[in-house]
């Protein structure tokens, strides 16, 4: 079966707009975004109980934190980014809203298959990476520092969980296209005889 396809055939229609510029859409993402990131926060302090937490930390301990977080966001975009061009080899644009940043392929019309790939790239490479850190870790402070970054990462993929999701509920054809500009994904289907 083919991944994309490079206009939208005639017998589609739009069905659905998942649009992250959106404000209140941006806001409840956002919002769902804290909560899941505070739940495994609080349940990874409850696990790992780190002791002295602010005292043992050094100044570079923290820049190296820093670092991490913004190579992640980095390295997130650049998976989505690696899926879509494995499996369309077409033109990719990257760029960072107020509310989101993003990886798309807005000239083309990508199927379900590659779509749900390329969307669970990152939440599925990145949860090994952080979670395999928080077991790696020698010390609880450090465990708990890698315990944050993937609560941070599962929060961050809520947009890309709730394409997941609609896939996974209203959109369960195989022949579902969407044009993914980034902040945007347009669902279509095919109109019935």
């Amino acid at each position: 079966m083919k991944n994309y396809e490079l206009k939208l055939p005639d017998n589609y229609r739009e069905a659905f707009v998942v649009d992250a510029t959106d404000k209140k859409l941006a806001v409840t993402l956002n919002v769902v975004n804290l909560i899941i990131a505070a739940a495994v926060i609080l349940i990874s302090w409850l696990l790992i109980r780190p002791q002295n937490l602010m005292e043992s930390l050094s100044l570079s301990d923290y820049l190296i934190f820093l670092g991490c977080l913004l190579c992640y966001l980095v390295l997130h975009e650049l998976v989505h980014g690696a899926a879509y061009k494995l499996l369309t080899r077409q033109k990719l644009t990257f760029g960072l809203t107020l509310s989101v940043a993003y990886c798309g392929v807005p000239d083309i019309y990508v199927y379900r298959r590659a779509s749900m790939i390329s969307l669970l790239a990152p939440f599925c490479v990145f949860t090994v990476v952080f979670g395999a850190a928080v077991f790696l870790m020698p010390t609880p402070q450090e465990q708990f520092c890698a315990a944050i970054l993937l609560a941070l990462h599962w929060g961050g993929c809520v947009g890309d969980l709730y394409d997941t999701y609609l896939y996974l509920t209203r959109f369960r054809s195989p022949l579902t296209l969407m044009r993914d500009t980034g902040p945007k994904q347009t669902f279509y289907l095919p109109q019935e005889s």
